[in-house]
Formats: structure tokens, C-alpha cells, sequence
């Protein structure tokens, strides 16, 4: 539960999306979060205090004069031990108020008296030209410029029949945004360009040769290294996952579909970090149409070398260190004389070793590290803790070169 002992304050302003708020207020007490919920008056005519307090397990507050605050300092008391502050769904009317500093109910009041140190997200909901209007987007300015997140909003169909720009995120995105909001962002201003999951190099139209990653740890990678602030283009061969909230995902099956992909992204990115599991061949002589069993007996394959894209790309590094690449190896045995030779060979900083039949599907892994200084063990974890620790590696290596800032 990535949230334990995190207490989150969920304000709710007018708009049917509070029945979205309902379950990121149960997502997050799922999460392991304490979440206290504030509402304004327009709140509790779409959903009522009475729901919201059974999801959450705490009383909601909606009045500067609860009487249950022993002083009456609501708008103190309820965000002194916040660890963050999400108000889910924000209306037009409750950015203005938070643009232009009013306070005349318990959420906007408590929003301007909160400590600058605790996080405030909004995420917006409205109709579509109530957002694009010019006086919301003033004040959604004004709202980045004073330090405060703005958490969507996305595109799509509407409460009131139209299409456009202003439905608040999903429960499942807004849980990723504040998930992501506790990571440090020790990646803000840089492209990473990751490559995941297996390739798939085919023999005939329905059959081919592939291998058993599930891709977990190449998105787990991606999903990290967004949630540190990286702006992330994740390639993928075929999997089944869910492309990380903020991540944009191109599709490749072969190893050469994944070569031209990569190719096409890698001008400008600032770090490449090659995690798929490509294949080091191809058949040769694949069919145009599918092979039928006969008297002749299995077919004969021919295979040719597949593009090595991680020591292509290494090739390219210009001397400003752009982009700095990171390997992985999966290895059935001597993983650290393996992995240190590897590193060498391909030509690059950094290489993530670990054994493949021991990760390829699972849920948790062990890595070594290998760079030139020898390398490091990260013990077993679930693969998201081992991205983030990657991710923390790799910043503070980048981040000793002057040259990559």
C-alpha cells in the first residue's frame, strides 16, 4: 500500500463528478491513506457527507463553525497534519477562488491558511467551454504560477451531452497523480526514451518466436521515472499491461519495428534506458502464408542477427552525455562476470543485470548494477520499488556531469 500513513485531505466542490470522488476516496483509503473529507455547500448537491463519511471512516466537514472543532479554527486544524491537500472535482468558480486568494467557505479558506509545505492538487471538471474560456485559463495560470498541480483534465464525453476538454481524470489516474506527487522529482525537465516487454519475430502470418518477459519491469521503469518528473516515451513490444498514467506508449512487435521506433524518438532525449528483452535473431525465410503440417516434416528455418539497438544508440552519445544509456541483461548463470563484460562490450555508463528465469513474469526481482566502478546489489523488492531505485541511480549519476544539465 503505497499511501500507509499518508493523510490526505479530499475537498469537494460542485459538479457531477463527485461521484468520481467516492472512489478515489475509497482508492486511496485502499492505499493505505487517511483521507478527511471537506465539502462545499454545491458539493452536497451532487453526493451527500453521508457517503463520503462511510467510504473515508472519518467525519466531513463542510462548515467554518463545525461545533465538533473544539476552537473553531476548521480551516487550521483539519490541515496542519495533511500530508496533501487534492480537490477532486474543482469547479470553475472554486479556481477562481483559489486564483485570486477569496475565502469564504471552510475548503477555500483552508486552502489559502494551508502550510506552504503541503502539496495542493486540484483537478478540474467542467463543461468544455467553461474550461477553454479565456478567463478559467487565466486563472489555471495563475493557479501553476503559485506552485499549485493541476491534475487533468481530460477529454471526452459529458454530463451535459457535449464533447470536449474538461472531464476530471479517472480515480485510477487521480490515485497515480497523487501517488506520484510524494516521489522526488529528480528527474523534472528530462526526456527518457525506455524500451519494455518482449519482441515477437515471426515465422509465418500466425506464428513466431518470442520469450517470456511480461514487460512488468520496463513499465514499472516508466512509470517511475514520470513519477520523478521526466516527460517518458516507453516502446513496447507486445504485452498486456496498462500504459503508466502520463506515459507515451508507441507499439512494435519485431526487433526491427522496435529499432526504427526508437530510431524515430531519440533526437533530443536526454536518457535511454533499454530494458526489452529483444531477440538477438529473426527468421529469415518467414512465410507469406501459414505453414501447414505434412508428409515433408517440420519447415527448415534460416535465422539472421536482429539490430543490437542498445549498442546503436550508444554509438550516437555526443559529448554533452546525451543520451545516457542504460542496458539490461538477463542471464541464466555467472550474472556478475556476465553483466560487467556486457557493459563493456555494448559501450554504455550503466547496466541492470539480473537473472532471466528469475524475473521473466514475476511480480518482485533482485538487480546488480554494473558500472565502472564495479557494481551493486539491490536487494530483492516488487519492481517498482527496484524503478524508483533505479531511477534515483541514474539521477545521481547524470546529474555529476555538468554537461547533462
Amino acid at each position: 500500500m503505497e499511501l500507509t500513513g499518508k493523510k490526505i485531505v479530499l475537498g469537494l466542490s460542485g459538479g457531477v463528478a463527485c461521484y468520481k470522488a467516492a472512489e478515489l476516496c475509497r482508492a486511496l483509503t485502499k492505499q493505505g491513506a487517511t483521507v478527511q473529507v471537506v465539502m462545499t455547500d454545491a458539493a452536497t448537491h451532487f453526493i451527500t457527507a453521508v457517503t463520503m463519511q462511510a467510504l473515508s471512516g472519518q467525519p466531513v466537514f463542510s462548515s467554518q463553525w463545525d461545533p465538533r472543532v473544539n476552537n473553531n479554527m476548521a480551516h487550521i486544524d483539519v490541515t496542519r497534519h495533511a500530508d496533501a491537500i487534492v480537490i477532486a472535482p474543482c469547479s470553475a468558480d472554486f479556481i477562481y477562488k483559489l486564483a485570486h486568494g477569496v475565502c469564504d467557505d471552510l475548503l477555500s479558506t483552508m486552502c489559502l491558511a494551508r502550510p506552504r509545505h503541503v502539496p495542493l492538487l486540484v483537478a478540474p471538471a467542467m463543461n468544455v467551454e467553461m474550461w477553454t474560456n479565456p478567463a478559467t485559463q487565466r486563472n489555471v495560470q495563475q493557479l501553476r504560477e503559485d506552485g499549485i498541480a493541476i491534475v487533468g483534465p481530460a477529454a471526452g464525453e459529458q454530463a451535459c451531452g457535449e464533447t470536449g476538454m474538461g472531464r476530471m481524470l479517472e480515480p485510477a489516474q487521480l490515485l497515480a497523480e497523487i501517488i506520484a506527487a510524494f516521489q522526488p522529482k529528480v528527474m523534472a525537465g528530462k526526456r527518457i526514451l525506455i524500451t519494455a516487454g518482449p519482441t515477437f519475430e515471426a515465422i509465418d502470418p500466425v506464428r513466431g518466436i518470442t520469450n517470456l518477459s511480461s514487460g512488468k519491469m520496463g513499465y514499472a521503469v516508466a512509470r517511475a521515472a514520470r513519477e520523478a518528473g521526466a516527460d517518458v516515451t516507453l516502446v513496447s513490444g507486445p504485452t498486456a499491461l496498462d500504459t503508466p498514467f502520463g506515459v507515451t506508449r508507441v507499439n512494435v512487435q519485431s526487433a526491427r519495428q522496435m529499432m526504427d521506433a526508437v530510431n524515430a524518438a531519440i533526437d533530443g532525449q536526454h536518457i535511454f534506458i533499454a530494458v526489452a528483452a529483444v531477440a538477438d535473431w529473426r527468421v529469415a525465410n518467414p512465410s507469406t502464408q501459414k505453414v501447414k503440417k505434412g508428409d515433408s516434416g517440420a519447415p527448415v528455418l534460416q535465422f539472421e542477427e536482429n539490430p543490437d539497438i542498445l549498442a546503436s544508440i550508444a554509438s550516437r552519445t555526443t559529448l554533452a552525455g546525451h543520451p545516457y544509456c542504460v542496458g539490461f541483461a538477463a542471464e541464466s548463470e555467472n550474472l556478475v562476470e556476465f553483466g560487467a563484460a556486457k557493459r563493456e562490450r555494448k559501450g554504455i555508463p550503466l547496466l541492470v543485470g539480473n537473472i532471466g528465469h528469475h524475473t521473466f513474469g514475476q511480480d518482485d526481482n533482485t538487480i546488480i548494477l554494473f558500472d565502472e566502478h564495479g557494481h551493486t546489489i539491490l536487494p530483492r523488492a516488487d519492481k517498482l520499488t527496484l524503478a524508483r531505485q533505479l531511477i534515483s541511480e541514474i539521477s545521481k549519476r547524470t546529474n555529476k556531469h555538468s554537461l547533462f544539465q
